[in-house]
């Protein structure tokens, strides 16, 4: 992810065709020491397109993903057998999941470019 990210900062900021040392100038800005297997392969699925259209073509499918679908599945089949219970205990299915989440997360050491 961190590649993409640095060939579409290099693309948008006016580079058209970003090269290798271009992506590798902005990965190392920040500490980050290049990979020259994965950065080929994102430069060569990228040469030759436009970003702009690379873009656009991800959001048409991010359209397609559905969202929220489990929680709407368990509602609509408590509906379905006239019982209440199971709302409940999807709320309170819900909420162990939030307090899991939050002790999980602290002192991972993951940092936004690791």
């Amino acid at each position: 992810m961190r590649y993409v990210a640095a060939y579409l900062l290099s693309a948008l900021s006016g580079n058209g065709n970003p090269a290798a040392k271009d992506i590798k100038k902005i990965l190392e800005s920040v500490g980050i020491e290049a990979d020259d297997t994965r950065l080929d392969k994102v430069i060569s699925e990228l040469k030759g397109k436009n970003v702009e259209e690379v873009i656009a073509t991800g959001y048409g499918k991010l359209a397609s993903v559905p969202a929220g679908g489990a929680v709407a599945v368990a509602t609509s089949a408590a509906v379905g057998s006239g019982g209440a219970a199971a709302p409940a205990a999807a709320v309170e299915e819900k909420k162990e999941e939030k307090e899991e989440s939050e002790g999980s997360d602290d002192d991972m050491g993951f940092g936004l470019f690791d």
